[in-house]
């Protein structure tokens, strides 16, 4: 499986993305991850064939939705300087996110992109 994101920049408080993931083949289970240096990865955002989980800090604020095309997407609105990190989307087969408690672990993900990086300012 290969990703590929785009649509990462910088944006100011209060503002908005729309990052995409370009997939090379199905997998039930895709999310976003966010990595900042020096921290690990955290999940945001992920979905497991029509379901959506998000984390908490990002709850209300983001979307992940995906089309026919190949495309994973991630719209972020209200952006908070403490959303600035690269950002990653990663893919799975179903039998590895199964459960609704990890499909927010980066260990559950078997297939990554190279990163967008995502900066918000205040």
């Amino acid at each position: 499986v290969r990703l590929m994101e785009s649509g990462g920049g910088s944006v100011q408080s209060g503002g908005s993305l729309r990052l995409t993931c370009r997939w090379s083949v199905y997998t039930t289970c895709m999310g976003w991850f966010r990595q900042v240096p020096g921290e690990g990865r955290e999940g945001v955002a992920a979905i497991r064939g029509r379901l959506e989980f998000y984390s908490g800090p990002v709850k209300g604020r983001f979307t992940i939705s995906r089309d026919e095309y190949s495309n994973l997407f991630l719209q972020m609105d209200n952006l908070k300087p403490e959303d600035t990190a690269m950002y990653y989307c990663a893919a799975s087969h179903a039998s590895m996110c199964d459960s609704d408690t990890i499909v927010l672990r980066s260990s559950t993900y078997l297939a990554w992109g190279q990163g967008t990086q995502v900066t918000v300012s205040s």
